[in-house]
């Protein structure tokens, strides 16, 4: 339809650093061209005596900020004096306060819900603060038409609490962390892009939906962004730029697409505790970050199983696993520094252990965080995969304690494969895919070197206009890709890795076909898993043989 998209930038506490942040704008704008607009939440204003030196010289009109600068009010009782009253009004030339909470609509149609501040815990509010009424008066008016989808733009000082729900965790305390009327603020106005500050930390959440599947129509989805303070010493993102056409304007069938990463809403996590209600009453979805529901989850997923030498009676039906762990409680206090819950899928699963769809007879080994399964339609044999016994849904979003043991599992297989004369390759694909399968294939010694199968990999990847390139020894995955980043991921037995960042489209069985290459195991025909299929007898048979021939090398077994 042509229409025109608004760039706009968002940045998190500026605390007074107003300088610093326009350099860096204006940095930006040199090389990516003009933004129409700035959009700061959180603390803007500074408490030290050179960031009131600083505001001086923009209040005068001796400086001028580079581009329409939108802020919030005060987040704390210090910051308050900077205002001069509650209502909206420029500051200063291009610098815009929106006000205590309201709806600000540009001229292209954007509309930018906010409210400034941080939740009043007592009455009467103090000015820095908003109340259940706020936020009540902003939601109301909006919802009430039969027209409302949602807003483009939310802005909010304070996170929501309990965003993380079916994501990766941020780098904050969850226990404390946001405020559950913002959750549900939210919740009610369906924004595509939520920003916030105050916790000192950068979070890209992975996009969430708004609708229920095959209950409602499909929505938009929305994006959850907290931003770090300006020229924090880690130097965390503190700045994010993107494009948006105004919703008004939208193709409907656009607006609703859905990618390919995206969760379900975590402001509507099934164990909401209804007595949990904010002493301000304006309704939340949850005060607790739903620990009940992790604990529930990691029972049922042998998140603390260690009847190893028992556990071959299992696996037929999962069941042995749930009776050995018994409860949460010893898990909890047994582990002082227990590791982030493992996440939930937001649908049906086929990979997650403590999912109806798992299938259980193809499990070998469990151990406290990861699995190890007969690959189905399996390459070779002796092809397995490792998962996550939690919900994750690629390498870089696994915390260092799931991390570790899947080193553990690559070290026991690689230890296993040698003693079979094999070498072993793994290959992850971010793309197109739920849960985080790392693929682990043996190659025979005396078929091809390792340098063979990389030169493999990489011909065949430039054949089809891909190029694999080669991450530096002691690099971490994370470094080059963030949570949400399409890839493929190939690891040699050498400790060589190849990584291509996935753009529009890529051969779902590209890691099997180069595998499967005459260059290499020099089987094309099972190049595709739906070829080599078994019934469910001869999986079974198979995988019996498999963990009894993997016993020796499973550090999970114990006799």
């Amino acid at each position: 339809m042509g229409e025109q998209p608004v760039r706009v930038l968002a940045c998190g506490d500026v605390e007074g650093r107003l300088t610093a942040l326009f350099n860096r704008v204006q940095t930006i704008q040199k090389k990516a061209g003009q933004f129409d607009l700035l959009l700061c939440v959180g603390e803007f204003f500074g408490t030290t005596p050179e960031a009131e030196a600083e505001w001086q010289q923009y209040k005068t009109g001796a400086k001028k900020a580079p581009i329409h600068t939108y802020i919030l009010g005060a987040a704390s009782q210090e910051t308050v004096k900077s205002f001069p009253s509650a209502d909206g009004c420029e500051l200063a030339d291009n610098i815009t306060y929106l006000g205590r909470r309201g709806v600000f609509t540009g001229v292209s149609g954007l509309q930018i819900a906010y409210v400034s501040g941080r939740e009043a815990l007592q009455e009467p509010a103090p000015a820095h603060c908003y109340t259940s009424k706020d936020l009540s008066a902003l939601v109301a008016p909006l919802t009430s038409s039969s027209k409302f989808r949602g807003v483009d733009i939310l802005l909010t000082s304070q996170w929501p609490r309990g965003v993380w729900h079916y994501g990766t965790n941020p780098e904050v305390n969850t226990k404390f962390c946001g405020s559950s009327s913002v959750a549900t603020l939210a919740d009610k106005l369906k924004p595509r892009y939520h920003f916030a500050a105050l916790e000192g930390a950068h979070y890209e959440r992975l996009p969430y939906r708004n609708h229920v599947i095959l209950q409602e129509n499909a929505q938009h989805v929305s994006r959850f962004i907290a931003l770090a303070t300006v020229n924090n010493p880690a130097k965390k993102k503190y700045l994010y730029a993107f494009n948006i056409i105004p919703m008004k304007t939208m193709d409907p069938s656009e607006l609703v697409k859905q990618p390919q990463d995206v969760t379900e809403n975590p402001y509507r996590c099934p164990t909401k505790d209804k007595t949990d209600k904010l002493k301000t009453g304006f309704s939340t979805t949850e005060e607790e970050p739903g620990q009940q529901f992790f604990f529930d989850l990691s029972k049922k997923q042998g998140g603390g199983f260690r009847g190893r030498g028992r556990k071959r009676h299992s696996d037929g039906d999962g069941r042995g696993r749930d009776q050995q762990r018994d409860g949460g409680d010893e898990h909890h206090q047994g582990q002082p520094k227990q590791p982030r819950r493992p996440p939930q899928a937001s649908g049906p699963c086929w990979f997650c252990l403590a999912s109806p769809q798992v299938e259980k007879h193809l499990v070998i080994s469990i151990g406290t965080h990861c699995y190890l399964a007969l690959a189905k339609g399996s390459l070779t044999p002796h092809h397995m995969l490792i998962l996550p016994i939690g919900h994750y849904q690629s390498v870089v979003e696994l915390s260092s304690e799931v991390l570790l043991e899947m080193d553990k599992y690559k070290s026991a297989l690689k230890s296993f494969y040698k003693s079979k004369g094999d070498r072993c390759v793994l290959f992850e694909r971010n793309y197109k895919s739920q849960h985080l399968q790392l693929q682990v294939v043996p190659v025979p010694l005396d078929r091809c070197t390792t340098e063979d199968i990389k030169e493999a990999f990489m011909v065949q990847a430039q054949e089809q206009q891909m190029e694999l390139m080669e991450i530096p020894e002691h690099t971490d995955l994370k470094q080059i890709a963030p949570p949400g980043t399409p890839y493929f991921y190939v690891e040699l037995d050498s400790g060589e890795k190849l990584y291509y960042r996935i753009q529009k489209h890529f051969p779902l069985q590209f890691g099997r076909e180069v595998l499967a290459s005459e260059a290499l195991l020099n089987m094309p025909t099972r190049a595709d898993w739906r070829e080599c299929k078994q019934s469910r007898e001869e999986e079974e048979e198979s995988c019996k043989q498999l963990r009894d021939s993997f016993q020796p090398f499973d550090f999970a077994w114990e006799d």
